[in-house]
This record gives C-alpha cells, structure tokens and sequence, in this order.
C-alpha cells in the first residue's frame, strides 16, 4: 500500500512541478470562492437570472476568441515568462475588484469588464500552463503529473466553493475577491522560485501557418469535430452553474451557505465518476458511450430542476459531475487516439475553446430563458434539448457511433494522409 501511494505521487518528487502543483492548487482555490462570490455578488445587486448570464458571456467572448491564439502564442514563447505575466495581470484585476467591492463600488458595468479582462488572460494562461508540464518531469512520469494536476483540480473545485459560501456568510464578498487576488501570487512566486531552464519552443511554422495548419487538421477528420460539437452543445444547452444562486435563494432556500455545497457537488460526484471509470477498460465503441452519457447527463439536469428537496438536488448535482467526468475522459482518450502527436497542442486548444466556451454560453442562455420561464423551467428544457442533440448525433455525428478505438492515419494540411500512426495513445 505504502509503495502504491509513492508511485501515485511521484511527480511530486520533482522540486519544480511541486512548486507549479502547489501554486496552482492555491490559485485554483482563489477562483472558485471568486466564482461563487462574483455570481452571488451580481445576483444580490440584480435579483435578475439574466444579469447572471451576462456575466457568463463576458467570460466566454474572450475565452472564445482568444484561447486558440493563445495556444498558438504558448508554442512560440516562453512558457514561464507568458504566464508570469498572464498570472501577474489576473492578480492585479482582481485586486482591481477587491477594492472596488470593499469601497462599495459595484457597478455593473465594472462587474462586466473585469469578469471579460480577467478571462482574456487566461486565454493565454491555460494553454501556457499545460505546455510547460512537460518540461517539469520525465517522460516516464507525465501521466502522473497530469492526473495530479486533475485531482488537484477537483479538490479545489469541492473545497473552493465550500470555502467561499462561508467566506461570504460570515465575512463578506469581498474577501473572497482578496483571497482569490492574493492566491494568484502563489503560481508568481512558484515560477519565480523554479531552477529548471525551460527551452524556448522553435516550432517549423509560427504565427498564423501553424493557427490555420490545426484548424484545416480538425475539418478534415470529423471524429474531432464531432465530438467537440457534442461537448459544446451538450454544456451550452443544459449549464448548471449560472442559475444556482437563483436555485440556492429562490427555489431551494438555503443561502449563501448552501450556494457553496450547490457548486461543490458536482467535482464531488467527478471525483467519485473519476476514479470509477480509471478501474473500468476503455469500451469498444468510446464515441457511442459519450453519447449515452450526455444523454444520462441531461435527463439528471432536467430532474434537478424538477427538485425541491435539497438534499436531493445535491445528489443530482454530484451525479451529473460523475457523468461528465466520464465523459471528459472518454472524449480524452478519443481525441489523443484520433490526433497525431505533431497536432495535440492546437487541437486541444481548440478543444478547450469548446469545453470552456460552452458552459459559459449555457450560463447565458439559461439566464435568459429562466428570467422568461422560470429556473426550474430553464433547467428542464435546457435538459431536453441536450438530451435530444445527443440522441440527433445518430445522424450528424455519424463518426462518433462508428468510431471503435483505433487510432488513424495522420493527414497533412493540405489534406493528403500520411502513414498510420503506431505510437501507444497518450493520456492528457
């Protein structure tokens, strides 16, 4: 048991991905509690469903726009220079709010641009920061300093909330934004702190040669696309987070308190969903079991709006972390299958335009549609139609049911294809 444990944490063996692990795990707790602080904050000011949404689609614009230039940028740079300044700069915006908040200046247009600022750097940030990890460790030990930085992820993402649902109660909104600023300098003075030298990237083709190269890659292999249209529709359509400050004090009644467990619940159920399916072996058809469990992810959605008992729409909530944890691996493991190694960096990047931009767009439109129907009505047709964009998959997402596990040939840019790749799939 004792050796099972070392091995699960090696990479931590390693003093420069320890220092970057651990000021990650700080800063990521910093972002949840702002989260719920900055959603409750607009909420209390507004009382409006859609003022929520709107705020959510100030994160997304940027993370839309930008984060494919910024994988783009992170390929050509300094990968620890681009994130001291894109980690500096997060720090000073929400210092920027911390003040405001603290001094009573809660303008809802300030709200709105500093929410757009703060994602805009980390557009630039995200990509930067998973590029630098392999330079951290050994080969040998990347899978492990990945899925640490997951369980690291998930952990903040059940203790941040928590955290700042309390913070809230008991001392104010704005501390959360103070801690969530202050929590940033923790990934400063990790890169700061680092000995390694980190080679500058020297790719073949820069700037926009190598943005277009990723883009006609993805065109021309529908596996890739489809599963990201999947992904997207299926958060856009059926997003829990925008609406539960409206759930936690309109529908359920429990406050700020329970606003935070509201947001913890589903890494809960995503740690459990996680550690689940690493026992199970990858299925046979992976593309057809995403399907499935966008279908089981919606119809769990749909009845947590149906719910007025809140222990119940906590277990809902954890159930439905549990299924997109599954389903995130499952779409992980398609797409390093189905992605040479030469193209993983922009193809994911572009993934992450879709994986973080649909939530961020389900924030919006379930801001407006429950400022029209009701939350409890929001969440139920935004559950339907994510259930019915999967099951449609059957027909414009052909490639996902057929798709058995194997791993393709490589096509270059100018579409021909190239040999079949050999290498043993990669974990992200």
């Amino acid at each position: 048991m004792r050796r099972q444990w070392t091995e699960a944490l090696a990479a931590l063996r390693f003093r420069d991905f320890r220092l970057l692990w651990a000021g990650q795990f700080v800063s990521m707790l910093g972002t949840q509690m702002q989260t719920v602080a900055l959603s409750w904050l607009v909420y209390d000011l507004t009382g409006s469903p859609a003022q929520l949404g709107g705020i959510a689609l100030a994160r997304a614009i940027p993370t839309i726009v930008l984060s494919l230039f910024g994988g783009t940028l992170a390929d050509q740079v300094d990968r620890r220079k681009l994130l001291l300044v894109t980690q500096s700069t997060a720090a000073l915006l929400l210092g920027i709010l911390a003040v405001s908040v603290s001094l009573g200046w809660t303008a809802l247009p300030l709200l709105y641009a500093l929410a757009f600022a703060s994602a805009a750097a980390m557009a630039f940030d995200s990509p930067a920061r998973q590029a630098l990890i392999p330079a951290l460790v050994p080969r040998e030990r990347l899978a492990n300093a990945l899925t640490l930085n997951v369980l690291a992820w998930d952990v903040a993402a059940v203790v941040g909330p928590a955290l700042g649902g309390v913070v809230i109660a008991r001392v104010g909104v704005a501390a959360a934004f103070w801690a969530d600023a202050l929590s940033y300098l923790a990934v400063v003075a990790a890169l700061l702190a680092m000995r390694r030298d980190i080679p500058v990237p020297r790719p073949e083709r820069r700037g926009w040669e190598a943005f277009l190269d990723g883009l006609v890659f993805v065109r021309g292999r529908p596996i890739l696309w489809q599963l990201m249209l999947l992904d997207f529709f299926a958060v856009a359509l059926a997003s829990t987070t925008g609406l539960l400050p409206v759930f936690a004090r309109d529908v359920l009644g429990v406050g700020p308190d329970g606003l935070g467990l509201l947001y913890a619940a589903p890494s809960v159920g995503a740690i459990v969903g996680a550690a689940l399916f690493a026992l199970a072996p990858v299925p046979h058809r992976p593309g057809r079991v995403v399907v499935w469990v966008v279908v089981g992810y919606g119809a769990t959605l749909a009845a947590f709006g149906l719910s007025r008992w809140f222990w119940l729409s906590l277990a809902l909530l954890a159930l439905s972390g549990a299924l997109d944890a599954v389903s995130m691996a499952l779409r992980q493991t398609v797409r390093q299958l189905a992605t040479p190694d030469a193209y993983r960096g922009r193809v994911g990047a572009l993934a992450s335009v879709f994986s973080t931009g649909g939530p961020r767009l389900g924030q919006f439109q379930s801001g407006i549609l429950a400022s029209l129907i009701g939350p409890a009505g929001a969440m139920v047709l935004g559950g339907i139609g994510c259930i019915g964009v999967a099951l449609a998959s059957r027909w414009w997402g052909a490639e996902l049911w057929r798709y058995a596990g194997e791993e393709l040939a490589e096509v270059a840019p100018d579409g021909a294809s190239a040999e079949r790749a050999t290498a043993h799939p990669a974990v992200e």
